[in-house]
């Protein structure tokens, strides 16, 4: 099982952006897929998480996600705010919405994939602070958990009356502007 949490703001679209991923796994043909948002008194910037647990065979375990594989961070001013690598296993990577480079960071080593989402998703053509589309793209390039195609048809679909082609073309400037290093 692949176990993904999600850090963002409220406002920002870190549950979209799970769906969109969750979807593009089960057509691939991970049978097991199961994200479990955390509600609570979010507010438009407050911070939030998501879990996306991801697997070949049937997940029946539907909590939050206490060791995850991955984490995926919207906004890298979070880092201040929240231990976004709590329960992080040893080796696992993150997946970070930043301007600054890897070496800027100290994660243990970890496995690090960083792009200004943000600025890419701005010249893709979306408003500011618009940035989920992109950090899918910068997670499909650090990772081969599913087909990059098939995310950017799932963006376009979930964003069909909401500028489709800005938000596809968001994920793919952070795909191609993805820096992978250790931090």
């Amino acid at each position: 099982m692949i176990e993904i949490r999600w850090h963002g703001r409220g406002g920002q679209g870190a549950i979209t952006a799970a769906k969109i991923f969750a979807s593009a796994a089960f057509q691939s043909g991970y049978a097991g897929v199961v994200m479990a948002p955390t509600f609570g008194t979010e507010r438009r910037g407050a911070p939030i998480f998501t879990s996306l647990k991801i697997a070949k065979e049937k997940i029946y375990d539907i909590s939050p996600i206490e060791t995850p594989d991955i984490v995926v961070v919207l906004d890298h001013l979070l880092l201040t705010e929240v231990d976004v690598t709590k329960g992080l296993k040893a080796d696992g990577l993150i997946v970070l919405n930043t301007p600054k480079l890897p070496s800027a960071y100290d994660f243990g080593g970890r496995p690090l994939a960083v792009a200004d989402v943000t600025a890419l998703s701005v010249e893709a053509g979306l408003p500011q602070g618009r940035v989920n589309s992109g950090i899918i793209g910068v997670l499909c390039r650090a990772t081969d958990i599913v087909p990059f195609d098939l995310v950017l048809a799932g963006i376009e679909a979930e964003f069909k009356a909401k500028k489709p082609e800005a938000n596809a073309h968001a994920a793919r400037l952070a795909y191609e502007n993805t820096i992978l290093g250790d931090a």
